[in-house]
């Protein structure tokens, strides 16, 4: 893992496979839970994944969505702490994570929407994921939902840096760490306060331009080090790997699911041909215990 840092750092394709757990072992686990980074470091997980958003008192906390409803009891807790959404057909009702305080927030079950024998899990704080996954893997967070944050007067990049020299993350060689956004002005503000710290760009299928030819990827290397495109853009174009590296520039596609392996026989097989045949870096998967080390 060490040298896989070190390639990262140095914006090189990194010299072995790299696994991601997806929001930790998320397949077994509550999302983003304590069990599920465990797990995911039980499960043999190179890095462990943080999808990061902001409370209103101004602390990262690991949940992938803008919004608490899918993944905690926030409806049942404070029924009437929601705001309406009225960018769609009909009015819905949303209970944002940045309106509510940390305190407010760990009164929620983020367990039983799963199963009723994880009811009880807490949502955490990047700092407690720091603390459970630190020196047993590496840490590869994603700030979430920037153009919202930047409405609202908030900058998680400067919450995230802060963080990170708390912990002395930038030169721990014990715990890499990898940030990735699908936001290019994210990764610049990042590229200019923490200079050690890889950056990953992620491409969503609607953005599979941003990096469909080789010139195209020399201008992202010039404030990333990595991209991590839906699997589905290297099916459709996969020279882009080949691009990809020419400029330096490491590839991690997401996301492997078993119960979605696509035309393969098995996401064991799936994930075999994007790291052997296409000659990716390392994926993102729910299921650590599946990813092929050998071929």
């Amino acid at each position: 893992m060490l040298v896989a840092l070190a390639a990262l750092q140095a914006q090189s394709p990194a010299p072995s496979k790299l696994l991601i757990a997806h929001r930790g072992a998320s397949a077994y686990a509550p999302e983003h839970s304590a069990d599920a980074y465990t797990l995911a470091v039980a499960q043999g997980a190179d890095f462990v994944e943080q999808d990061l958003a902001v409370t209103k008192d101004g602390v990262l906390v690991s949940i992938h969505d803008l919004t608490l409803e899918r993944t905690t009891d926030v409806e049942e807790v404070f029924p009437g702490r929601f705001v309406e959404d009225t960018s769609g057909p009909k009015p819905v009702r949303r209970w944002y994570v940045n309106d509510f305080t940390l305190a407010e927030i760990k009164r929620l079950d983020a367990g039983s929407w799963m199963d009723e024998k994880f009811s009880g899990t807490r949502i955490l704080t990047f700092q407690e994921a720091i603390d459970l996954v630190r020196g047993r893997a590496g840490l590869y967070p994603e700030l979430k939902d920037p153009e919202f944050y930047r409405q609202r007067g908030v900058d998680p990049v400067r919450l995230f840096g802060e963080i990170v020299r708390k912990n002395r993350l930038e030169t721990d060689p014990t715990t890499p760490l990898v940030l990735q956004s699908f936001d290019e002005a994210t990764l610049k503000a990042a590229a200019a306060d923490l200079r050690r710290v890889p950056r990953v760009f992620l491409v969503s299928p609607q953005d599979a331009g941003r990096i469909d030819a080789p010139d195209k990827l020399k201008a992202v290397a010039a404030w990333a080090t990595g991209i991590g495109p839906n699997k589905a853009i290297l099916e459709k174009t996969p020279d882009i790997v080949g691009w990809a590296h020419a400029a330096k520039l490491t590839v991690t596609p997401w996301t492997f699911r078993a119960s979605q392996p696509g035309k393969y026989a098995s996401v064991q097989e799936e994930m075999k041909l994007f790291l052997f045949t296409l000659g990716v870096d390392g994926v993102f998967s729910d299921y650590p215990d599946m990813f092929p080390r050998n071929r």
